[in-house]
């Protein structure tokens, strides 16, 4: 039974590794006969995976696209291979995967051999980036995160706050990319709060605890939420402004860490911006190049009012 469960994988590895095969030459590498490659063959079809097959003296065997995905075998330099550009993916250089190559990474790493993490590690560690700035973490990091979020398990670590360097104990809920930093969305066991952490700031590799029973999330959409947390709350003012422009071209022109948006219509969209200075706000408001209406606060109409009639008097039109 272990001999034919270990030719089955053979089987499927060696199907993924090129388009099309012949009976015979399954049979010559598996060192059996044609018979029993059928036999595997109909083995393989049962368990799920779907194996075509076409007849005559040019036809054989081919690997088809099913309604999942089978379990890929790779061999040392494959695996290699795929986890660094995982890595590397993780780190922002393709834009909209850092999540998803987040994860992925997370399920290779947990069955990778020590053997092949050594080269994974060695080779990430002599290679150099020209990207411009942007906020690196380690990957061993994302994924003890990404793991800990999976199997909701508690993580403990040192944190570099603004208010210096902190115990934190919390609860992971799941990971943010901006294109420029990554977060932690998690309920801090200590604050009895939801806290959003910058990874970067994670001073080393989270320890992992004991389980929990997840909470409920704080917000229904954790991307609308990050970009809110972000954006408006750590300042002193917040400033709601209807925009007259479409909600995609608003977006193009702002970013999502410092500004939270909202569809109105298809020719409005709401914007929710915090800042320190309103001075500076009013310039940076204007710069965005749409029409627009301030909901809130009242300081803020009455400094663009200043400002204008400070353009127009430059202008020469008062």
């Amino acid at each position: 039974m272990l001999e034919t469960s270990a030719r089955l994988l053979k089987l499927l590895s060696l199907l993924q590794v090129r388009r099309d095969w012949t009976g015979a030459d399954l049979a010559q590498r598996l060192g059996v006969d044609v018979r029993t490659v059928r036999r595997d063959v109909d083995k393989l079809r049962n368990l799920g995976y779907p194996v075509n097959a076409s007849p005559g003296v040019a036809g054989g065997y081919q690997l088809g696209a099913g309604a999942e995905l089978p379990p890929l075998l790779l061999d040392d330099d494959e695996a290699v291979a795929v986890a660094v550009g995982l890595r590397t993916a993780a780190n922002g250089t393709v834009a909209g995967i850092e999540e998803t190559s987040v994860r992925a990474l997370a399920k290779l790493e947990q069955v990778l051999p020590s053997r092949l993490r050594r080269r994974v590690n060695a080779l990430q560690a002599h290679t150099i980036s020209l990207m411009g700035a942007v906020t690196r973490v380690d990957p061993a990091t994302l994924t003890a995160i990404a793991g800990a979020c999976r199997d909701h398990q508690r993580l403990r670590f040192p944190y570099a706050g603004r208010d210096g360097g902190t115990r934190r104990h919390v609860e992971p809920l799941g990971l943010a990319h901006t294109g420029r930093r990554w977060y932690l969305v998690a309920w801090d066991v200590d604050k009895a709060d939801w806290r959003t952490f910058r990874v970067d700031r994670i001073e080393e590799e989270p320890t992992l605890g004991a389980r929990f029973t997840p909470r409920e999330p704080p917000a229904e959409d954790l991307a609308s939420y990050v970009s809110r947390q972000l954006s408006v709350a750590p300042y002193t003012h917040q400033a709601r402004l209807v925009m007259h422009a479409p909600y995609d071209v608003v977006a193009s022109r702002t970013s999502k860490t410092s500004v939270h948006l909202e569809r109105i219509d298809d020719e409005r969209t709401l914007l929710t911006v915090g800042t320190p200075s309103l001075e500076e706000l009013g310039l940076w408001i204007g710069m965005i190049g749409v029409d627009f209406e301030v909901e809130g606060p009242e300081e803020l109409k009455q400094h663009l009012r200043t400002l204008g009639e400070r353009f127009l008097r430059a202008s020469g039109q008062t």
